[in-house]
């Protein structure tokens, strides 16, 4: 795999990511201060140390990484040329140097290989032990059962290769090769890259992790510093301060003066938990946002009101209403964050509270620290998001709707809330998914995500 189908053969960042996700950063570090010794190893000593500090003492049960986070990392490294030899293909046998874990989520799920062959780890007690399985005796499972199988690697890395005995034809490609080979674009995946999770937005090098870690103590100071502006000074102050403070914003579209109305009902899609506070900085005025699972730290700190809704409709209606005749509000229909481009279905139940509603379509950058998880350390979303050096918030108010009319004819609550849904996905070039917040939960923790 990371011989002829990735472009870069250096696997160090997918340890590094297992290390920071699963391990800690303590562990990150000490792979980190390892790198000078392991770049001067042989390639199977280097796999192995990467493997005892990344794995040794992690429970089995709870590794989910080579399925949540590790595939988005793969694919945006996956080369157009050596996929295009893949995809040609009619029985795929992927085989990879790192532990089965890591690849086979990706392999199967996203490049709809038949087979993936990686390295086994020992288990005991239910904990790996950052030990593997000789190689010899996983090499023997997997046999060749066409008659014309073609193989295809890196150079020269895979030319000894027990498995390419069994090829009537090897094609090798070189590393000075691949540095020419273009990035496989978005629309060219076998599957769609929806969902995915893990705090750390970026390809983690050597040179990137010291960088991340040299600016962590001036992150965590600068957040604390950013989250104190949000909270105590009042709008007119804090944008422009948050500004000199990096937390780039842009108004695409300000609210004319019958949409910013003190009981007005807006909807937007979901990026991170600052969603209401950019509406209402923009607003100028305070508003009040509905959340499913947001954490009782954020909620405490939170400087809008924020009010939970109960997941029963008729006491979700009800509630909504009250909250609205109390002054604006803030709805996200999809009910959580998604951080690709695309849209969650919307949830129809804001129709049905009001006759009008304004579409706010948002969009967020990070380029270092993600501001949405699936874990149970939720109150971490906006210190993480906080943390980016120059985090990036779009806003754009969109024309008031009517929720019982499309195009002069009348339309459903579920008609309405679709047609929204395409609307706010054209302004920001997203594609819109029937998929739901459950939906999510389930694929990244296995679970519905009440907290």
């Amino acid at each position: 795999m990371e011989g002829g189908l990735l472009r870069s053969s250096s696997i160090f960042p997918y340890f590094m990511l297992v290390a920071l996700e699963a391990g800690g950063f303590f562990r990150a570090l000490l792979l980190l201060l390892l790198c000078p010794v392991i770049a001067c190893l042989g390639h199977e000593m280097r796999l192995r140390i990467m493997v005892v500090v990344c794995f040794c003492g992690l429970r089995k049960e709870k590794f989910k990484l080579g399925r949540t986070v590790l595939p988005k990392f793969f694919l945006e490294d996956v080369g157009m040329e050596g996929f295009e030899i893949l995809r040609r293909s009619q029985r795929k046998v992927c085989v990879s140097a790192m532990p089965t874990v890591m690849v086979e989520g990706f392999l199967r799920e996203y490049l709809e290989a038949e087979v993936a062959v990686g390295r086994e780890l020992k288990v005991f007690g239910g904990y790996y032990t950052g030990l593997m399985e000789k190689d010899e005796l996983l090499l023997g499972r997997e046999e060749a059962r066409e008659a014309d199988v073609i193989g295809f690697g890196g150079y020269p890395n895979s030319v000894h290769h027990p498995l390419f005995s069994h090829c009537k034809e090897v094609y090798l490609v070189s590393e000075k090769d691949k540095r020419k080979w273009s990035v496989l674009p978005r629309t060219e995946y076998p599957k769609p890259l929806i969902f995915h999770d893990g705090r750390i937005a970026f390809r983690p090098t050597p040179i990137s992790t010291l960088c991340m870690f040299l600016w962590m103590p001036l992150a965590f100071l600068l957040a604390i510093a950013r989250a104190a502006v949000f909270i105590f000074l009042p709008y007119i102050f804090s944008v422009p301060l948050l500004g000199f403070m990096g937390m780039h914003s842009r108004v695409i579209t300000s609210p004319r003066s019958h949409q910013a109305a003190r009981r007005q009902l807006y909807i937007s899609n979901h990026r991170t938990l600052l969603d209401p506070l950019y509406i209402s900085a923009v607003l100028g005025h305070h508003v009040t946002a509905t959340t499913y699972s947001v954490s009782r730290i954020s909620e405490m700190l939170s400087p809008v009101r924020t009010v939970r809704l109960t997941r029963n409709r008729e006491q979700d209606k009800g509630l909504m209403k009250k909250l609205l005749h109390e002054g604006a509000l803030v709805v996200c229909p999809e009910g959580t964050t998604c951080r690709e481009p695309y849209l969650i279905r919307f949830s129809p139940l804001f129709a049905e509270v009001s006759e009008d509603v304004v579409p706010v379509a948002l969009e967020s950058r990070v380029s270092m620290f993600y501001g949405t998880s699936t874990s149970k350390l939720k109150f971490l979303d906006p210190l993480c998001f906080l943390m980016n050096p120059f985090p990036r918030y779009a806003v754009e108010f969109m024309e008031k709707v009517a929720t019982g009319w499309i195009g002069g004819n009348k339309c459903s609550s579920c008609e309405i809330a679709n047609h929204l849904q395409g609307e706010i996905g054209k302004r920001l070039g997203f594609e819109c998914t029937s998929f739901t917040r459950r939906d999510k939960y389930l694929m990244l923790a296995s679970n519905d995500g009440s907290l």
